[in-house]
């Protein structure tokens, strides 16, 4: 791809691996913008406000780069699971995903402020889990660092303890949409 400079606005070591994967190079400048939760907004639209507000942020301090910010959400119909607060808020929320299924939502933004371009998208994934009794979900939580995970699970690391099915993008559930990504990278080229 022939691209500005790209820079990911992200601490993420999920999201830099997944962005390695589609060969473009790029530099990590994590945003430390505080994210932002209301009930005000839907699932997209919490991710997509927050993906801006991390992008921009840096942004202003590259205009010259492409910077992609990203945001993801997990909602079980209209409530919304952000990072636990501690592993009791993670316990609690694997009990209410367990059985069900529920959203994971990523919203993205690409901005290049010396062109004047930006492009902000979300991608939806459905994501079944397992009936999970106490004794598995602290099995699995002691497996993993759910605290900087939104839902507090992450599919990547032992999912298959917790997932039962996944219907869409499984990097959007990682933290990264790589198929609509790539088109719109695609289409910033032109």
């Amino acid at each position: 791809m022939s691209l500005p400079p790209v820079i990911l606005a992200s601490a993420s070591p999920r999201r830099k691996e997944l962005l390695e994967h589609i060969g473009v190079e790029f530099a990590v400048v994590p945003s430390h913008t505080a994210e932002s939760e209301t009930e005000m907004l839907t699932a997209a639209e919490i991710a997509q406000l927050n993906a801006y507000r991390k992008a921009r942020v840096i942004a202003k301090q590259h205009p010259d780069a492409l910077v992609i910010g990203v945001d993801t959400v997990v909602a079980l119909g209209t409530r919304l699971f952000a990072k636990p607060v501690d592993l009791a808020d993670a316990e609690r929320m694997l009990s209410e995903l367990s059985g069900k299924s529920h959203v994971v939502v990523s919203g993205v933004c690409l901005i290049h402020l010396r062109k004047h371009r930006q492009v902000l998208f979300s991608d939806h994934t459905e994501v079944t889990f397992r009936a999970l009794n106490r004794a598995q979900i602290r099995r699995y939580l002691s497996l993993i660092k759910p605290l900087d995970k939104a839902g507090a699970y992450a599919i990547q690391d032992h999912g298959e303890l917790i997932v039962e099915r996944v219907d869409g993008s499984l990097t959007n559930v990682v933290g990264l949409p790589l198929a609509r990504l790539e088109e719109e990278l695609e289409r910033f080229q032109k």
